[in-house]
């Protein structure tokens, strides 16, 4: 086999739709896999190049951005329409021209259209005064990620609309109850573990990588909102119950898609968030959130355990520090002297650093063991 030879990007998802419909067994999936890397590593990218190319990307998209915002206002509304749309042509054009011949340059481009559709939709809607509904506008976002995975099979369609998909059901319930966003909340946590289990192996495909990015840039993020947002009398009121149900349901469903029997631990990730949920509205600082916090860091690490994925450990040491900080802060700090508040949070750092370091380090040395 020559090693000029170009090796499809979607490999990996064919491989596994292969594989999930019985066509292939595991053993000749993972010969294939390790004849394909073994091709690959003869002209795979270096990570200069690769750089080179997430940088084009976003510097390309700003640059349209900030020529366009500059000459908005001596545009006309016809000008303002086509030139949107012309990048959002340019884009995929180009994406389409270089498919055979340099296949990271149009994913890369391909990716770029598809967030300029984005500001094509809201120009759209600005120019022919469209009702205002900012959430419709991300559904079209999204149908258009979708349709652009469905056609060329990019990872980065797929993690595209894995952002807005959550982001329209999320925009659709604050829209309708601004003053409500405890569901939001608890459903971005969720789906941000389920996103972050999906990595299983050094296998993996590209979309199952940038999924657990995904998750692991956001679930810190979002449990802290959720143990911090308020509700106002029950928790879980009547009219409230088909939010709660897609908080709970669609985090739960992808991770059957995507784990099988191991959304167990999926499952339990649900429940965790909506006893925070319960717990921390309006008392975000109760001994009770914090608490169950802790729990919540242990649990991930366990199931970084399970899985053997060191990420997911490094997040639960990671959120069982914050959890520290945050309850010596809010309720230990205030009722101290101000040099006695000092010295307890260097001795903190210093002490409670030196500790979950060594935990952590015991932990990795465990996977590692298991799979040698």
């Amino acid at each position: 086999m020559p090693y000029n030879r170009v090796v499809p990007a979607d490999w990996e998802s064919r491989l596994e739709n292969w594989l999930a419909h019985g066509v292939i067994d595991a053993d000749a999936a993972e010969r294939i896999r390790v004849w394909e890397r073994g091709q690959a590593r003869t002209q795979g990218l270096r990570w200069p190049t690769l750089l080179a190319l997430v940088c084009g990307a976003v510097l390309l998209c700003a640059g349209v951005l900030l020529f366009v915002s500059a000459h908005w206002d001596q545009l006309s509304p016809t000008q303002r329409i086509s030139v949107v749309l012309l990048a959002v042509a340019s884009f995929h054009a180009g994406g389409a021209a270089v498919a055979g011949r340099f296949e990271a340059l149009s994913v890369a481009m391909h990716a770029v259209g598809t967030v300029a559709l984005g500001a094509g939709i809201a120009t759209a809607g600005q120019v022919f005064n469209l009702r205002e509904h900012w959430p419709s506008a991300v559904l079209l976002w999204a149908m258009g990620a979708t349709f652009g995975w469905l056609l060329l099979r990019h990872w980065t369609q797929a993690a595209i609309a894995a952002i807005l998909a959550p982001w329209w059901l999320a925009g659709e319930w604050v829209a309708r109850h601004p003053n409500d966003t405890l569901p939001v909340a608890a459903g971005v946590c969720a789906l941000s573990f389920t996103y972050l289990s999906a990595r299983r192996s050094a296998a993996d495909s590209a979309l199952r990588k940038a999924l657990g990015w995904i998750g692991g840039l956001a679930l810190l993020p979002a449990a802290a909102i959720t143990a911090a947002d308020s509700w106002m009398g029950t928790p879980f009121q009547s009219d409230d119950l088909p939010a709660w149900a897609l908080a709970a349901g669609v985090p739960v469903g992808l991770a059957f898609l995507m784990r099988g029997r191991d959304m167990l631990w999926n499952a339990a990730a649900v429940f965790w968030t909506l006893v925070l949920a319960a717990l921390a509205g309006g008392r975000a600082d109760s001994l009770g959130v914090y608490f169950w916090c802790a729990i919540g860091s242990v649990g991930l690490s366990l199931c970084g355990i399970h899985d053997g994925r060191p990420e997911r450990i490094n997040l639960g040491i990671a959120a069982f520090a914050c959890t520290v900080f945050a309850f010596y802060f809010s309720s230990v700090m205030d009722k101290l002297g101000r040099s006695a508040s000092l010295m307890g949070l260097g001795v903190l750092f210093l002490g409670g650093g030196w500790v979950l370091e060594r935990t952590r380090r015991r932990l990795m040395a465990h996977i590692r063991g298991e799979a040698a």
